[in-house]
């Protein structure tokens, strides 16, 4: 970590996570925890099953009190929670009737765990003016129908609100989803397509679900991640603007939303979308749009993108937009492969079938090649569609080389499917049959029982719901800085929830993409930067609901300084990959100092970055001449984030100028800490920052002086108040950026 937070802060922060990932031990000074003893069905007859578990009790522990019992199962299945010691827990093991008895574990409300993984629980403090923030969505559509989006308590829709429903045969608005539109200049629909503002993909349903859906009981994915499933602000508006289709996302559709959405009136702007590769500021068509919501006083929120973790793979990077990475959660889906030598592996999906446990023939890939149409196996070895011999391989389950959709096994009739891959294993996918992905070391070993052994089987279990006791780092997919173009601006800003998330899902398609498979659902699970993207959205909904007139600049401050830090233990890109850290949406409404920012600086930042005064004047209808702006380097935009590169090898110093605005307590004092690591030298002028009144600013410079080779080197400076803990990242890197 890089340096520091306050000790009140990195408590309640060691206390959280510490809640989070260890289990219940919940038990008295003698050494007992909670266990439960299942016992499966109720016995039949009239049979007291609480006498039943109270007589058990005694045998193993004679002469211990009735508080030992603490439930008796009894109503629709057969069990009973006790406080054990370890050994008395083996002694039960071993009763007759006894199906299994394992330690009591600590347990959350898996759907809704994303919120409560951030802090942001169900009775965190709320604005009484939540219901009059607007979420602009850009993205699929909506299925309106979802619970998700239901409007029953809902007032009237905001007076502000000047949008408009294009309803139609199969969409209708309501006090919820205020406003809806479509957008498609080219006319090219495909007959899965919706032509109106309804998701017939799912990833917009699931974005603003994420983002500002209401609290849905039950929710789950065939009994995955079962919980309550809510939005960060539940209580907000949403406004859908569908631009994405069958093909993709249009430049030309995305700036028509981003036009109607600002002047709509919607107060947040998500778009879980981007190019493939980087484009210059005003060459994208989100940086564009996002610069004019600015303008009009709206913060978009934007995914980093899904390449990482290549270097500089980010392509949502203006600095006027709050950039996204995707982090994990503390839980993981892990899918078992059990082998006839009854051999369990553990490997990765979203395995919702069950095969109960009954063993099916293997059979590898490479062993069932497709002949008649001239395939090898060197082909079959990987499963590709058409490559397997259906005779062979139906009702099997099969081996293959290469992680894949899986259409090939399911195209030839297996039963299931095995992959190994040197992929990374930190998020999973469903498939439509059951399938777990293993690592090269255990797929090795599998593949060789597979080929060795006269009559393999093996069966694949549903899969289940684990902690992941190093959440959160940032998931191998998100994409990375440097900052591309601006190599002195750091992106991405910070990393929310992207990995896993169950939220709403339109019931216009089938759960996969698999042929055959129709199993349709109203939540589903996936992972990626569209996912951590409306997390962010909602965190910024939830501070604007607070602070209804703070600009983007001012909510996006308030988001980085108050982020959880982050360790480059799991993450050895650090900063490239997680920002200012790990979102924290409930002290973000009180972050103590802001650093703002308006349309002036960031047109002192546009000359910095050399654009010319007549591009300028055409962006921001300024007459401003850069030579007579004082201070026009990128670097002194009035950023949460310090960010200093070289060429390799080279050393430099950097002076840059900061302000702050006093948002906490009216009268406070806060002091720079700074815990600078070998090879940075930081200094901070003035070092004591005093407020007098709410609103007031405060100007400081921060020296930064920096060796490197061909690395990067971290720390950062925090204002301190006693109460408030502002924290901005610092980092010094090589780059090879001209």
């Amino acid at each position: 970590m890089a340096a520091r937070t306050s000790p009140l802060a990195w408590l309640s922060l060691v206390i959280f996570t510490l809640s989070m990932f260890m289990s219940c031990s919940h038990g008295s000074s003698d050494n007992r925890k909670v266990y439960i003893v299942y016992m499966g069905s109720l016995p039949k007859g009239k049979v007291s099953t609480t006498s039943l578990h109270t007589s058990m009790l005694h045998e193993v522990l004679p002469g211990v009190g009735s508080d030992v019992l603490l439930y008796s199962y009894h109503r629709s299945f057969n069990g009973f929670a006790a406080k054990l010691t370890k050994d008395e827990a083996a002694k039960l093991r071993g009763k007759d009737g006894v199906v299994s008895v394992f330690l009591s574990q600590r347990k959350q409300l898996h759907t809704s765990r994303s919120w409560d993984f951030m802090g942001l629980n169900r009775k965190v403090k709320r604005s009484v003016i939540e219901s009059d923030i607007i979420v602009g969505m850009l993205d699929t559509g909506i299925w309106p129908e979802s619970q998700s989006f239901n409007d029953t308590g809902f007032g009237p829709i905001p007076r502000k609100w000047r949008g408009t429903c294009q309803s139609s045969t199969n969409f209708t608005c309501n006090n919820k989803i205020i406003g809806a539109r479509y957008y498609r200049a080219n006319g090219d629909y495909s007959p899965y397509d919706y032509i109106s503002p309804r998701d017939s993909e799912g990833h917009g349903t699931h974005t603003s679900s994420t983002a500002a859906g209401g609290l849905v009981s039950k929710a789950s994915l065939y009994g995955l991640a079962k919980g309550t499933a809510r939005g960060g602000v539940p209580s907000a508006r949403i406004a859908v603007y569908k631009i994405c289709w069958y093909d993709g996302c249009y430049d030309e559709d995305i700036l028509a939303a981003f036009d109607d959405a600002i002047a709509d009136g919607v107060d947040i702007i998500s778009l879980s979308v981007g190019s493939i590769f980087w484009s210059d500021y005003f060459d994208d068509t989100i940086a564009i749009g996002a610069f004019h919501s600015m303008k009009n006083g709206i913060l978009t929120s934007n995914s980093a993108g899904n390449s990482g973790p290549s270097p500089s793979s980010i392509t949502n990077f203006s600095p006027w937009s709050l950039s996204v990475a995707a982090s994990t959660i503390d839980r993981k889906f892990v899918t078992k492969v059990k082998l006839g030598n009854g051999v369990i592996y553990e490997g990765t999906s979203i395995n919702t079938f069950d095969l109960k446990g009954k063993m099916y023939p293997f059979i590898a890939g490479a062993a069932a090649p497709n002949t008649s149409q001239g395939y090898t196996s060197e082909d079959s070895r990987y499963c590709g569609p058409g490559t397997l011999d259906e005779t062979l391989v139906k009702g099997k389950i099969v081996f293959c080389d290469y992680d894949s959709n899986a259409d090939g096994p399911v195209e030839a009739g297996a039963m299931g499917a095995v992959f190994q891959s040197g992929r990374h294993k930190d998020y999973a996918f469903a498939y439509g049959l059951p399938l777990s992905n293993l690592n090269l070391d255990d797929g090795r070993i599998v593949f060789d029982y597979v080929n060795t052994t006269e009559n393999p089987t093996a069966t694949i279990f549903k899969t289940n719901v684990e902690d992941n006791q190093f959440a959160p780092f940032v998931v191998s997919f998100s994409s990375r800085g440097p900052n591309p173009v601006t190599a002195d601006i750091l992106k991405p800003d910070l990393t929310a929830p992207g990995v896993d998330i169950l939220a709403a899902w339109s019931e216009a398609l089938p759960l996969t993409e698999t042929e055959d498979d129709t199993r349709v659902v109203s939540y589903n699970i996936i992972s990626g930067t569209s996912m951590s993207c409306p997390h962010a959205t909602g965190a910024a909904a939830y501070v604007k609901s607070f602070h209804p007139t703070w600009s983007p600049a001012a909510i996006k401050s308030a988001l980085m300084t108050t982020a959880f830090p982050m360790s480059s233990e799991n993450n050895i890109e650090a900063e490239f990959a997680y920002g200012a850290g790990h979102i924290n949406p409930a002290l973000a409404a009180r972050p103590g100092l802001i650093y703002d920012a308006g349309e002036i600086d960031y047109v002192k930042f546009l000359c910095g970055q050399g654009y010319s005064p007549k591009q300028i004047k055409l962006i921001t209808e300024s007459n401003t001449k850069c030579s007579e702006v004082m201070n026009e380097a990128v670097w002194d935009l009035n950023y949460p984030s310090f960010a200093l590169s070289t060429t390799p090898g080279d050393s430099v110093t950097r002076v840059f100028h900061r302000t702050v605005t006093n948002v906490g307590s009216p009268v406070s004092t806060y002091k720079a800490v700074v815990n600078a690591p070998p090879g940075l030298i930081i200094q901070v002028e003035p070092s004591v920052l005093s407020f007098k009144s709410l609103g007031q600013k405060q100007s400081f410079t921060v020296t930064i002086g920096a060796q490197l080779g061909n690395s990067m080197v971290s720390s950062s400076l925090i204002w301190d108040d006693g109460v408030h803990q502002v924290r901005s990242p610092v980092v010094a890197y090589a780059s090879l950026l001209e």
